[in-house]
């Protein structure tokens, strides 16, 4: 099996080592395939190279099957770390915390959006304004608006089409900012960025784990912290994003 090595000289501490518990958690609950891990070091991590094919309609499909089985797997609670890891996982270069909490909302507002709005303004990509309006629906959020009987869901946690492999095999998964959270915030951060054949994908998931009414809505409300992600280092537009998907989020109670 060849293999490939990814390194960071800068890597703060335990950067490979919690992408390495990730994927093996997720691998863990039998649905997505994820890339094998042969290392892990504090400056690099050596991984199953994976040969890529064009996606078809079929391995959507069935991708979408097999994510909705990852999720099933589940977490001991919102926020929750991969097992055999403690503190602060990544969101590609950046920190975010994983602290179980007994409530989606109050997770998701505090761990996921928040903070990256200081650092999104700091970086003049955020009006203060703008952030007003976003903590707004945090606080929204955090009082349980959307909360729900789902258990928390075993989460990829950085769901975007990058991270997502077409091999000849099926979906293999890469890169993962894995943590207990709600299902659709996998589903949403794949539609953000673009999917290949995402109708098929989601159909697919509908099919093996049907989704709550309403979750189309509520898409903009799991959106909100892989826009606050990218407002925090990739420029103003996403900034305008977010504070869009909040206004949305604030309209749907």
């Amino acid at each position: 099996m060849e293999r490939w090595v990814k390194t960071r000289d800068d890597a703060p501490a335990g950067f490979f080592a919690a992408e390495a518990a990730g994927l093996a958690w997720l691998a863990d609950a039998h649905g997505v395939r994820t890339a094998g891990v042969f290392e892990n070091a504090p400056t690099h991590i050596v991984l199953e190279r994976v040969t890529t094919v064009r996606p078809t309609p079929v391995a959507a499909e069935d991708f979408g099957a097999a994510l909705a089985a990852t999720h099933d797997a589940g977490a001991p609670a919102f926020g929750a770390p991969p097992p055999g890891w403690a503190g602060d996982i990544f969101i590609g270069r950046r920190t975010q915390p994983a602290r179980p909490e007994p409530t989606w909302g109050a997770f998701y507002a505090a761990q996921r959006v928040e903070p990256f709005l200081d650092p999104a303004v700091a970086a003049g990509n955020l009006s203060a304004s703008g952030a007003e309006i976003v903590r707004r629906a945090c606080a929204l959020i955090a009082r349980g608006a959307f909360d729900d009987d789902d258990a928390p869901a075993r989460l990829h946690g950085d769901l975007w089409s990058g991270n997502v492999l077409w091999s000849a095999a099926g979906v293999v998964l890469i890169d993962p900012a894995a943590h207990g959270g709600h299902r659709e915030t996998d589903l949403a951060m794949l539609a953000l960025f673009g999917c290949p054949f995402l109708d098929r994908i989601l159909a697919a998931y509908d099919l093996r784990h049907p989704l709550r009414p309403g979750w189309r809505e509520r898409v903009a409300v799991h959106q909100l912290h892989p826009l606050a992600v990218h407002a925090a280092g990739h420029g103003p537009a996403y900034g305008d994003e977010l504070v869009d998907a909040a206004e949305r989020t604030l309209a749907l109670v």
